[in-house]
């Protein structure tokens, strides 16, 4: 253990002297937290902004004088739309969308007929797509009272129309609302905590390999697994360097959020970040060794980068499931790397409860995966002595 604390301290050393490494300690792990809250925070506010906006754009409002007399009552800020609305719209140059008022409206309205209220927009400019569903509920509300007006008009009582009450009740808590936005952060934790373990794990491998700096140390007193267990430490406590700054990093960024709605959601202390831990150190070190095992084998570091690339491709990939998957957590998600992971975060972000078999069963596979990692990097050392 001594050879391998050693080597570990050598390595470790080698690792935090590595321009590359330090840039993707502090970029994926120290500002991942501010700049990924500070963002979502500024899409909410953008979207509650243009959700509570008061305008109203109208082509032909001079067309409906009842209409500009309701919208008017709702104090709502008529604006007349331009004359290429439809060119702007799809130019995503207007960011709202336009409701054409007929040149006969308020005839039609007056023979008893059901003229046309068109409402523009494009799926494609999303700005103007988040205003649709405010400005039905706007024209909704105005078919009602012009229907209520005339059943009254003829001694109709309106509530015939309505013989019942709808009302909606929501189950989901406001953690769980607040997850709906903020489930993409245990992904780009996973991901910074992947990145960041890459460098390391390739240069104290292949790197070295290609320095020629391997075959000597095989050389040494050392013996390979004492080798492999102090390179495999350093590789995995930059990982988990980087989980730990990823999460700490979430409590302070809290402060910056531009959104008063997610602010008063999102909450994310000390508990969440202890689960967060408990969940990413065991996948850190088994990624860690995986890398080295896939590693080990190249002999230059650009190899090593391009093997380790089906790596980075599994784990972005198994936490999609999740995103596709409409029925909900299954029992084998707890089986797979990086997708347990992702799921048992989002149900931290949720508040959701999980029982200790389901925090300890990642943790197995993931302490299984990197012993037989772990016994395929001594291995091969092993083999590379003896040549």
């Amino acid at each position: 253990m001594s050879d391998a604390w050693t080597v570990f301290a050598k390595e470790l050393r080698d690792a935090l002297r590595d321009r590359r490494t330090l840039l993707a300690v502090v970029l994926s792990s120290v500002l991942m937290g501010p700049v990924l809250l500070f963002g979502l925070s500024v899409l909410v506010a953008s979207s509650e902004e243009r959700a509570e906006a008061l305008d109203v754009v109208v082509a032909g409002i001079e067309h409906a004088p009842s209409l500009r007399n309701f919208l008017e009552r709702q104090t709502l800020q008529i604006r007349a739309a331009p004359v290429d609305y439809e060119r702007e719209l799809v130019q995503r140059r207007l960011a709202d969308p336009v409701v054409v008022v007929p040149p006969e409206f308020e005839a039609a309205l007056a023979r008893g007929e059901r003229p046309l209220l068109e409402v523009v927009t494009s799926s494609a400019n999303t700005r103007a797509a988040a205003s649709v569903r405010r400005l039905q509920r706007t024209l909704t509300a105005f078919n009602q009272e012009l229907a209520l007006q005339r059943l009254a008009y003829r001694g109709v009582a309106p509530a015939l129309l309505q013989p019942t009450r709808i009302e909606e009740r929501d189950l989901a808590n406001p953690r769980a609302r607040a997850a709906q936005l903020t489930g993409i952060l245990p992904f780009f934790v996973l991901m910074a905590v992947l990145y960041g373990a890459l460098n390391a794990a390739l240069d104290t491998t292949a790197g070295e390999r290609e320095r020629g700096s391997l075959e000597p140390l095989l050389t040494t007193p050392a013996s390979p697994v004492a080798l492999v267990i102090g390179k495999w430490a350093a590789v995995a406590s930059v990982g988990m360097l980087i989980a730990v700054l990823s999460c700490l990093s979430f409590m302070p960024a809290q402060s910056l959020m531009r959104s008063d709605t997610l602010a008063a959601l999102f909450r994310f202390g000390l508990r969440e970040t202890g689960l967060f831990l408990a969940l990413l150190l065991p996948l850190a070190a088994m990624l860690s060794a995986l890398m080295m095992a896939i590693a080990i084998g190249s002999k230059t570091f650009k190899e090593a980068q391009a093997s380790n690339t089906v790596v980075i491709l599994l784990v972005s990939l198994l936490p999609l499931v999740t995103l596709f998957n409409d029925s909900g957590e299954r029992p084998w998600h707890l089986w797979l790397p990086a997708l347990a992971q992702v799921t048992l975060m989002s149900r931290v972000l949720r508040g959701d409860a999980f029982s200790a078999p389901d925090l300890l069963l990642p943790l197995a596979v993931a302490a299984a995966g990197t012993a037989i990692c772990l016994g395929i990097v001594a291995r091969r050392l092993r083999a590379a002595a003896t040549r």
